[in-house]
Parts: C-alpha cells; structure tokens; sequence
C-alpha cells in the first residue's frame, strides 16, 4: 500500500476543500498548497490565509513554494517556516507561460545552474526545513531531466515527485512512462508518481509496476472521485456511500460560500469548481444542469436530482 499525496489546483484545493475532503473522504496521508510565490515584493495575503495553521487543523499540509532563485526561495521559506511548518515543496513543474517565462516552475529545468543554486540554498535550511520537489520531465524536452538528475540525487531533498511530461505539453497528450521507467531507475530519492491517474485500477497498476516508489500524489483524479484514496486504502465502496461523500463534502463548501460570498453569482461561481471534474463520472444531463445553473432556485433544483 502506497502512500497517498493530494496534489495542489490553483482554485480548487483550498482550504476550505481541504478541510471537508479529509473529513468525509479521507484516505490521504498528505495534502499541498497551491504554490505561494513571491509577487510585487510580497506574498499574497491569500496565500498566508491559506497557511494558516487554525485553517488546516488536523490533516497533514505540505506549504508548496515557487521561486526563481534564491532570494525568493529564502523569503518564502523564511515565510511559510515561520507558522510552524517543517515540511516544504518547491515547485519545478508549473507549466503556466505566466511563471515558466520568470524560469520558475518547469521554467527553470533547462537551465541546470540555477537549480543547483537552489539546491545549495536549500541546503542551509536543512537543520530546520526538509524539501522536497515536484517536477517534470523537462521543459520542451523529455530529457532534461537528466542533466538534473544527480544535482537532485546529491541534494538534502528528502523527496521527488515526477509527473512524466514536459511543461510545453501543459495538460494534454500523454505521460512518457519510458521516460519515467529511466528516472525511476536512477533515482536514489524517496520517488512519487504523479500523472494521469483516473481510477483505481490504473493506481493499482502504477503501485505493482514501480513497486519501489514511497507513495502516488493525485489531483484531479481525486476532484473528480474524491472518494478514490479511501477505496484504494480500505475497499470500493458503494454507490449509495459515494454520493453521499459528495453531497456531504458539498453542503460543507455549499454554506462557507453562502456565509462569505453575498451575491448569487459570487456563490454560484466558487461551487461550480466543486462540481468541474466530477463530469466523467456523473450523467451527464445532470452534470449540465448544475453547472449551467444561473439562479440559486434553479441550482439547487439541479442538486435534487444527484
């Protein structure tokens, strides 16, 4: 059994999110923030909102950082160290062109030098903070991640997470599971899978063929199924009993928008996103209804019908 990690979407995997997946859903050992970053001489005081201990009781949190060199990764790990987290994930595998052209994220794996001048930095924390980064392939080659890999074999990171595409690819195509079979092999570091993970079989192929990785990380997999990590860990459940996570989950995120946001349209657009990765697995016509909804009346007649 592998351990399981929740990846950070920008929009989605707040705090809030965090909070009623691990109460109703559960099954996950970890759960990352989306990156905090440095911007216009300081953090966004929504990211901070985000970090803040009394807003993440009881689960596990991984602060997930992206910088560009080490001015910026000294003044957010000297940040986010300072409301009590010893834990930190650097993030090399954004490919949003907005952070790429700053040579952040995925930006930064062609250029080897500005890596290992991260790496050495990190290396001052290491009495106080572990690191662990998450990463792709490359940038526009699939191979960059060679001239990357001792750098990071030699490093005090405690942990690498690899999804296995190139950060020009975005989203879409495939995952290069040969490229992932070789960095998997010369990897000495605690290795996480990341990556086109949308059931439960495909988890449990992933666990049987690189049987030496120290856990999975999901994302939208667990949006769209938030119930996946519980029926990997303890057994498929039900229909029944994954609906009413969902609506459970829902209701939760359903109330914390209506007691923040004051107009219908502010509340309807935030529980929208709840609903976006569910489309695979949910009928269609409902998944329509729900999220085409323009008037609270009208959404909550759609939500009768889940």
């Amino acid at each position: 059994m592998k351990t399981i990690h929740f990846a950070p979407l920008q929009g989605y995997t707040t705090y809030i999110y965090r909070q009623v997946h691990a109460r109703y859903a559960g099954g996950v050992d970890a759960y990352y923030t989306p990156f905090i970053r440095w911007e216009k001489g300081q953090v966004r005081n929504k990211d901070i909102n985000d970090i803040l201990p009394e807003h993440n009781e009881n689960i596990c949190l991984i602060p997930q950082i992206i910088c560009s060199d080490t001015d910026e990764l000294k003044r957010l790990t000297d940040i986010v160290a300072s409301y009590g987290y010893k834990q930190i994930n650097i993030n090399l595998g954004c490919p949003a062109p907005m952070q790429t052209k700053l040579m952040r994220g995925s930006g930064m794996l062609p250029h080897p030098d500005k890596l290992e001048s991260l790496l050495k930095e990190v290396e001052n924390y290491k009495q106080d903070v572990n690191f662990s980064v998450k990463m792709r392939l490359g940038f526009e080659n699939n191979d960059e991640w060679r001239q990357l890999t001792d750098l990071l074999n030699e490093s005090c990171v405690n942990q690498i997470i690899m999804h296995p595409r190139v950060g020009k690819q975005m989203y879409k195509g495939e995952v290069d599971m040969d490229a992932f079979q070789e960095f998997y092999e010369l990897c000495t570091k605690p290795l996480f899978y990341n990556g086109d993970i949308v059931s439960l079989d495909q988890l449990r192929t992933i666990e049987e063929k690189y049987p030496k990785l120290s856990g999975i990380m999901l994302g939208r997999a667990l949006l769209g199924q938030p119930f996946l990590a519980t029926e990997y860990k303890n057994g498929v459940i039900n229909d029944e009993e994954r609906r009413r996570i969902i609506l459970d989950m829902h209701d939760d995120l359903f109330a914390y928008c209506v007691d923040k946001y004051k107009a219908d349209s502010q509340v309807l657009l935030h529980i929208h996103a709840f609903w976006e990765y569910m489309e695979p697995y949910m009928i269609r016509k409902q998944w329509k209804k729900l999220m085409k909804a323009g008037s609270m009346k009208n959404y909550k007649e759609a939500l009768k019908q889940i």
